[in-house]
Protein backbone atom coordinates (compact mmCIF):
# COMPACT_ATOMS: atom_id res chain seq x y z
CA UNK A 1 0.00 0.00 0.00
CA UNK A 2 2.70 2.44 0.73
CA UNK A 3 4.84 1.78 -1.91
CA UNK A 4 1.23 2.41 -4.46
CA UNK A 5 0.93 5.92 -2.39
CA UNK A 6 4.71 6.55 -3.13
CA UNK A 7 3.85 6.14 -6.70
CA UNK A 8 0.33 7.89 -6.81
CA UNK A 9 2.26 11.19 -4.98
CA UNK A 10 4.93 10.36 -8.09
CA UNK A 11 2.47 10.67 -10.78
CA UNK A 12 1.10 13.88 -9.10
CA UNK A 13 3.95 15.71 -8.99
CA UNK A 14 4.21 15.16 -12.58
CA UNK A 15 1.57 16.51 -13.28
CA UNK A 16 1.51 19.61 -11.25
CA UNK A 17 4.90 20.34 -12.91
CA UNK A 18 4.18 20.23 -16.14
CA UNK A 19 1.26 22.27 -15.02
CA UNK A 20 3.58 24.67 -13.84
CA UNK A 21 5.60 25.12 -16.89
CA UNK A 22 2.51 25.82 -19.14
CA UNK A 23 1.72 28.28 -16.81
CA UNK A 24 5.25 29.88 -17.00
CA UNK A 25 6.10 29.52 -19.94
CA UNK A 26 2.45 31.16 -21.17
CA UNK A 27 2.60 34.04 -18.98
CA UNK A 28 6.76 35.36 -19.32
CA UNK A 29 5.66 36.06 -22.80
CA UNK A 30 2.08 37.42 -22.42
CA UNK A 31 2.83 41.35 -22.38
CA UNK A 32 3.35 43.82 -24.59
CA UNK A 33 6.76 44.52 -25.50
CA UNK A 34 9.33 46.57 -27.14
CA UNK A 35 12.36 45.16 -28.50
CA UNK A 36 15.24 46.91 -30.95
CA UNK A 37 16.59 45.69 -33.60
CA UNK A 38 20.30 45.44 -32.96
CA UNK A 39 21.12 48.27 -30.58
CA UNK A 40 19.44 51.17 -29.32
CA UNK A 41 22.40 53.86 -28.53
CA UNK A 42 21.53 57.08 -26.84
CA UNK A 43 21.61 60.18 -29.18
CA UNK A 44 21.05 57.98 -32.14
CA UNK A 45 18.50 56.28 -34.28
CA UNK A 46 16.94 52.25 -34.12
CA UNK A 47 14.36 50.26 -35.06
CA UNK A 48 12.33 49.00 -32.85
CA UNK A 49 9.65 46.19 -32.66
CA UNK A 50 6.45 46.44 -30.51
CA UNK A 51 5.50 42.75 -30.18
CA UNK A 52 1.91 42.47 -29.23
CA UNK A 53 0.60 39.03 -28.14
CA UNK A 54 -3.17 37.35 -28.33
CA UNK A 55 -3.53 36.50 -24.47
CA UNK A 56 -7.21 35.43 -25.08
CA UNK A 57 -9.20 32.26 -26.52
CA UNK A 58 -12.34 33.79 -27.60
CA UNK A 59 -11.73 37.00 -29.22
CA UNK A 60 -8.76 38.68 -31.35
CA UNK A 61 -7.19 41.96 -30.89
CA UNK A 62 -7.91 44.66 -33.43
CA UNK A 63 -6.27 47.74 -31.91
CA UNK A 64 -3.30 48.94 -30.69
CA UNK A 65 -2.22 52.13 -28.71
CA UNK A 66 1.17 53.32 -27.99
CA UNK A 67 1.62 56.70 -25.97
CA UNK A 68 5.31 58.27 -26.28
CA UNK A 69 6.90 59.59 -23.07
CA UNK A 70 6.95 63.76 -23.08
CA UNK A 71 9.78 63.75 -21.14
CA UNK A 72 11.80 62.45 -23.91
CA UNK A 73 10.32 63.26 -26.99
CA UNK A 74 11.33 61.73 -29.93
CA UNK A 75 11.07 63.85 -33.25
CA UNK A 76 11.84 60.95 -35.96
CA UNK A 77 9.09 58.27 -36.14
CA UNK A 78 8.40 56.42 -38.89
CA UNK A 79 6.45 53.12 -39.17
CA UNK A 80 7.23 50.62 -41.33
CA UNK A 81 3.80 49.09 -42.98
CA UNK A 82 2.39 46.13 -41.02
CA UNK A 83 -0.10 44.03 -43.97
CA UNK A 84 -3.74 44.37 -43.09
CA UNK A 85 -2.88 46.88 -40.79
CA UNK A 86 -3.52 51.34 -41.05
CA UNK A 87 -1.49 52.91 -38.63
CA UNK A 88 -2.02 56.94 -37.24
CA UNK A 89 1.26 58.98 -35.99
CA UNK A 90 -0.07 61.44 -33.87
CA UNK A 91 2.25 64.67 -33.54
CA UNK A 92 1.75 67.27 -30.52
CA UNK A 93 3.28 70.69 -29.86
CA UNK A 94 5.72 70.54 -27.68
CA UNK A 95 6.20 73.13 -24.33
CA UNK A 96 9.93 73.13 -25.19
CA UNK A 97 11.58 73.19 -28.63
CA UNK A 98 13.63 70.36 -29.37
CA UNK A 99 16.95 71.04 -31.29
CA UNK A 100 18.04 68.70 -33.69
CA UNK A 101 20.96 68.75 -36.12
CA UNK A 102 20.90 71.96 -35.57
CA UNK A 103 17.45 72.65 -36.38
CA UNK A 104 14.34 73.81 -34.18
CA UNK A 105 11.64 71.06 -33.75
CA UNK A 106 8.68 72.46 -31.90
CA UNK A 107 6.51 69.24 -32.11
CA UNK A 108 6.77 65.44 -31.64
CA UNK A 109 5.04 62.17 -32.58
CA UNK A 110 3.11 61.60 -28.66
CA UNK A 111 0.80 58.50 -30.23
CA UNK A 112 1.05 56.02 -32.36
CA UNK A 113 -2.03 53.90 -33.51
CA UNK A 114 -2.47 50.53 -35.15
CA UNK A 115 -5.89 49.14 -36.38
CA UNK A 116 -7.83 47.20 -39.06
CA UNK A 117 -6.22 43.97 -38.80
CA UNK A 118 -6.75 41.22 -36.60
CA UNK A 119 -4.18 39.11 -34.12
CA UNK A 120 -6.48 35.73 -33.61
CA UNK A 121 -6.15 33.42 -30.82
CA UNK A 122 -2.86 32.05 -29.92
CA UNK A 123 -0.69 34.50 -32.21
CA UNK A 124 1.08 37.58 -31.88
CA UNK A 125 2.22 40.70 -34.66
CA UNK A 126 5.21 42.57 -34.48
CA UNK A 127 4.54 46.59 -34.94
CA UNK A 128 8.37 47.97 -36.00
CA UNK A 129 8.95 51.61 -36.02
CA UNK A 130 12.03 53.47 -36.86
CA UNK A 131 12.68 56.44 -33.88
CA UNK A 132 15.10 59.02 -33.13
CA UNK A 133 17.20 60.79 -31.92
CA UNK A 134 17.45 58.84 -28.55
CA UNK A 135 18.03 61.08 -25.59
CA UNK A 136 21.28 61.06 -24.01
CA UNK A 137 19.95 62.05 -20.30
CA UNK A 138 18.43 58.53 -19.83
CA UNK A 139 19.17 54.68 -19.64
CA UNK A 140 15.62 53.78 -20.58
CA UNK A 141 12.27 54.83 -22.41
CA UNK A 142 8.60 53.82 -21.07
CA UNK A 143 5.94 53.60 -23.42
CA UNK A 144 2.58 52.77 -22.23
CA UNK A 145 0.10 50.85 -24.62
CA UNK A 146 -3.58 50.14 -24.83
CA UNK A 147 -4.34 46.49 -26.22
CA UNK A 148 -7.91 46.76 -27.70
CA UNK A 149 -10.34 43.39 -28.35
CA UNK A 150 -12.88 42.55 -30.77
CA UNK A 151 -15.07 41.83 -27.37
CA UNK A 152 -14.63 45.89 -26.34
CA UNK A 153 -11.64 45.12 -23.74
CA UNK A 154 -9.32 47.15 -23.32
CA UNK A 155 -6.00 46.09 -21.23
CA UNK A 156 -3.77 48.89 -20.07
CA UNK A 157 -0.40 47.81 -20.14
CA UNK A 158 0.88 51.29 -18.26
CA UNK A 159 2.38 50.41 -15.10
CA UNK A 160 5.85 51.28 -14.51
CA UNK A 161 8.53 48.88 -13.69
CA UNK A 162 10.21 49.77 -10.04
CA UNK A 163 13.55 48.83 -9.35
CA UNK A 164 14.16 45.75 -6.55
CA UNK A 165 10.45 45.35 -6.55
CA UNK A 166 8.31 42.56 -8.60
CA UNK A 167 7.08 42.79 -12.04
CA UNK A 168 3.34 44.76 -12.46
CA UNK A 169 0.71 42.86 -13.56
CA UNK A 170 -0.08 45.26 -16.39
CA UNK A 171 4.27 46.57 -17.22
CA UNK A 172 4.38 49.00 -19.89
CA UNK A 173 6.93 48.23 -22.58
CA UNK A 174 10.20 49.73 -21.79
CA UNK A 175 13.26 50.46 -24.09
CA UNK A 176 16.47 50.04 -22.59
CA UNK A 177 19.14 52.09 -24.00
CA UNK A 178 22.84 51.46 -24.43
CA UNK A 179 25.92 53.61 -24.20
CA UNK A 180 26.22 56.23 -27.33
CA UNK A 181 28.74 55.47 -30.01
CA UNK A 182 32.36 55.92 -28.51
CA UNK A 183 31.38 55.00 -24.96
CA UNK A 184 32.07 52.06 -23.80
CA UNK A 185 32.05 50.88 -27.44
CA UNK A 186 28.71 50.41 -28.11
CA UNK A 187 27.55 50.46 -31.52
CA UNK A 188 25.61 53.39 -33.18
CA UNK A 189 21.86 52.82 -32.81
CA UNK A 190 21.23 52.98 -36.40
CA UNK A 191 23.03 50.05 -37.35
CA UNK A 192 20.66 47.94 -39.01
CA UNK A 193 23.70 45.91 -41.11
CA UNK A 194 22.49 41.85 -41.45
CA UNK A 195 24.95 40.67 -38.70
CA UNK A 196 22.88 43.34 -36.11
CA UNK A 197 19.64 41.77 -37.22
CA UNK A 198 20.45 38.41 -37.67
CA UNK A 199 21.96 38.60 -33.77
CA UNK A 200 18.67 40.29 -32.65
CA UNK A 201 16.33 37.68 -34.23
CA UNK A 202 18.83 34.68 -33.22
CA UNK A 203 18.43 35.64 -29.34
CA UNK A 204 14.62 36.08 -30.21
CA UNK A 205 14.71 32.67 -31.11
CA UNK A 206 16.49 31.04 -28.47
CA UNK A 207 14.20 32.67 -26.12
CA UNK A 208 11.16 31.39 -27.79
CA UNK A 209 11.84 28.26 -28.49
CA UNK A 210 13.70 27.81 -24.46
CA UNK A 211 9.95 28.70 -23.71
CA UNK A 212 8.71 26.00 -26.49
CA UNK A 213 11.02 22.91 -25.11
CA UNK A 214 10.27 23.48 -21.42
CA UNK A 215 6.49 23.27 -21.96
CA UNK A 216 7.12 20.36 -23.75
CA UNK A 217 9.33 18.83 -21.28
CA UNK A 218 6.44 19.57 -19.06
CA UNK A 219 3.78 18.16 -20.65
CA UNK A 220 5.87 14.93 -21.08
CA UNK A 221 7.06 14.13 -17.42
CA UNK A 222 3.46 15.38 -16.50
CA UNK A 223 2.26 12.51 -18.76
CA UNK A 224 4.44 9.51 -17.87
CA UNK A 225 3.88 10.68 -14.45
CA UNK A 226 0.19 9.62 -14.74
CA UNK A 227 0.72 7.08 -16.95
CA UNK A 228 3.40 5.45 -14.25
CA UNK A 229 1.08 6.02 -11.86
CA UNK A 230 -1.80 4.15 -13.03
CA UNK A 231 0.31 1.63 -14.77
CA UNK A 232 1.85 0.70 -10.90
CA UNK A 233 -1.88 0.85 -9.44
CA UNK A 234 -2.94 -1.65 -11.62
CA UNK A 235 -0.28 -3.73 -11.34
CA UNK A 236 -1.06 -3.47 -7.11
CA UNK A 237 -4.56 -4.71 -7.65
CA UNK A 238 -3.76 -7.18 -9.51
Amino acid sequence: MNAFRSRTRIALVGSLAAGSVLLLSGTAFAHVTVQPEGAAAKGGYAVVDFKVPNERDNAKTVKLEVDFPTDHPLASVMPQPVPGWNVEVTKSKLDKPLTVHGKQINEAVTKVTWSGGAIEAGQFQKFPLSIGSLPTDTDQLVFKALQTYDNNEVVRWIEEAKKGAAEPANPAPALQLTAAAGQGGAAPAADTSATAQKTAATSSSDTDNTARILAVVGIVVGAAGVAFGVFAGRRRSA
